[in-house]
């Protein structure tokens, strides 16, 4: 059992002993609740509880906990992705080591989901009473989508997870241990749920009560239910293809009903231009400031632009960026304290140079003076803008570009429709415009918190390029092959996800077409928590033994190339 930590430190109490038990059922029984329209404090994580558990907590406050926990916490952004999924996923090179610890993120992690799994459990058990009318019918819809995104997450990085038994101990103790379900199994529950709530979903229902209630809970599309209907479809989507080389007959099913069907899904770029629909939660809309994501990478330092995204971003090595083609480069990365774009070799060869300074210092911000950068800073970093706008800069959860992406890959491969590259090379054009359109929008709206600076006025974009440029070089039609068209449509995605290196990592293990330098991906999952290990046992060791061990390098069920 994890009992509550402060900043970095876990504490663990014997299971079985007096405080253990009581714990367990405080941490079952309460209710995290925290209202996104309320006055924040310092962080988003800073949370109320009730008092009277889920007696007396209504739907709505219920559902709005669950909201929450898809804000990354400063220690799964510090741990998981600086530390371990940017340097495995090549978007970044991390040139320093911080503390190198897998147990604080994977610890965290596990307890985000299965602190929540009680919520979902006991939501599913009043939805059960309640009448099929649209406003109930809605409500469940809802709690189906946020349980599928969080549970595909987790079990993406850990393999075998428990599910079906989980999250039922405060209504039955002797299910505090529960077993771990197959990923496969998992996979096919969780994308016939996301289909139930795509059906669920009455974007005409009338607003009343006690739906009226709930949906002003809705911090991730604020009411707007349709957005809701193509999230649960973009979702199937990107599941199914993912799961495509295992079960190609229930994959290719499933992207036929929403592509033949025409299925409403998140939506990146059409006819008239970006339409740039998205699923994130905005820190000023949402009603919380995301400070973790300051502290996270002021503390994780040594995380620099590495040479493999530079050379998706660059024809050369230019250090004035003459050779730069992408102007995501400009979003996503600084030059350097002499004012240079030099990349950390994603594989530094014996006498490459150390990382150099700190370049996150608070008098770029503070003080005014913000072209000072940390002294002896050798290699570009991460864009100041992107770690330091605590009210703007979104968790992302989801792209319009990124379906794109999707369609593409199933044209072109003939998964779910017949092979149609026509089809494959415009979805494919429209994912990198909805990519440079979406990520062009975050710049022009990015602001310092502090003095207020606007992103483009302290670091303006170059005007010549754009989405153009980028196609230039890697447009379908430069591609010598069916291959080579795949390897450009993987970069792009690849390139799209740069906040969401989790699903970068996903895509990694996935293919064996985006570049990469030095060996070949062989880190494939996350380690358990020790406390699964511990007071888990028997379930613990049956998963492993069953999944190959719990080794990094044992694949995820999907896995397959």
């Amino acid at each position: 059992m994890i009992t509550k930590h402060k900043e970095d430190k876990v504490q663990m109490l014997p299971q079985g002993s007096i405080k253990w038990r009581f714990r367990t059922a405080i941490a079952l029984f309460l209710v995290v609740l925290a209202l996104f329209n309320s006055s924040c404090t310092k962080d988003f994580e800073e949370i109320n509880t009730n008092p009277q558990g889920f007696t007396t907590a209504n739907d709505g406050a219920l559902f709005n906990s669950l909201v929450q926990s898809l804000v990354l916490t400063g220690n799964e952004q510090f741990y998981i992705n600086n530390d371990i999924l940017y340097k495995q996923s090549q978007l970044a090179a991390l040139a320093t080591d911080a503390w190198g610890t897998y147990s604080i993120g994977t610890s965290e992690l596990w307890k985000n989901y299965y602190e929540k799994l009680p919520v979902v459990r006991e939501l599913e058990k009043r939805f059960s009473g309640y009448p099929s009318t649209a406003g109930y019918n809605n409500m469940r819809a809802m709690v189906k989508i946020i349980l599928a995104y969080k549970t595909f997450k987790m079990t993406d990085l850990f393999g075998d997870i428990p599910f079906s038994e989980a999250g039922y101990g405060f209504q039955n103790i002797e299910m505090l241990h529960p077993k771990y379900d197959l990923q496969r199994d998992i996979y096919l529950s969780q994308l016939e749920s996301l289909k139930d709530a795509a059906d669920l979903i009455n974007d005409t229902a009338t607003l009343v009560e006690p739906f009226k209630t709930f949906i002003s809970f809705d911090k991730l599309f604020t009411g707007d239910l349709l957005l809701w209907k193509k999230f649960a479809n973009s979702l199937r989507l990107r599941y199914a293809m993912r799961m495509a080389d295992k079960e190609p007959a229930i994959a290719g099913e499933i992207v036929n009903d929403i592509i033949t069907n025409k299925l409403p899904v998140l939506d990146g770029f059409g006819l008239a231009g970006p339409v740039l629909e998205s699923a994130c939660i905005w820190p000023a809309t949402a009603g919380f400031k995301n400070t973790s994501l300051n502290w996270s990478f002021r503390e994780h330092n040594g995380l620099r632009m590495g040479s493999n995204l530079w050379h998706q971003l660059s024809n050369g090595d230019d250090p004035a960026g003459n050779d730069i083609i992408d102007p995501r480069a400009y979003i996503f990365f600084e030059t350097n304290g002499d004012n240079q774009w030099v990349a950390f070799p994603q594989v530094p060869p014996a006498g490459t140079p150390s990382a150099g300074g700190v370049p996150y210092g608070e008098h770029r911000d503070d003080m005014g003076n913000f072209t000072i950068k940390g002294s002896n800073c050798n290699y570009s970093f991460f864009n100041y803008f992107l770690i330091r706008d605590e009210d703007f800069m979104p968790i992302i959860l989801m792209t319009g570009a990124e379906v794109h992406f999707l369609k593409a890959e199933a044209y072109i491969r003939g998964i779910g429709v017949g092979q149609n590259l026509d089809e494959g090379d415009n979805e494919y054009m429209n994912g990198v415009n909805a990519s440079v359109s979406w990520w062009l929008y975050v710049a022009n709206h990015s602001r310092l918190p502090l003095s207020g600076a606007k992103f483009t006025d302290l670091l303006p974009l170059p005007s010549n390029l754009s989405a153009s440029t980028v196609l230039n070089r890697f447009g379908s039609w430069n591609a010598a092959n069916d291959q080579e068209r795949l390897a450009f449509l993987y970069t792009q995605m690849w390139i799209d996800l740069f906040r969401q290196p989790w699903e970068a990592y996903a895509l990694c293990r996935r293919t064996n077409l985006l570049p990469r330098e030095g060996d070949a991906i062989n880190h494939f999952r996350l380690p358990y928590p020790t406390t699964e290990v511990e007071y888990n046992t028997a379930n613990w060791s049956e998963a492993t033994a069953r999944q190959g061990g719990s080794d990094f390098s044992v694949r995820m069920w999907w896995n397959s190339r």
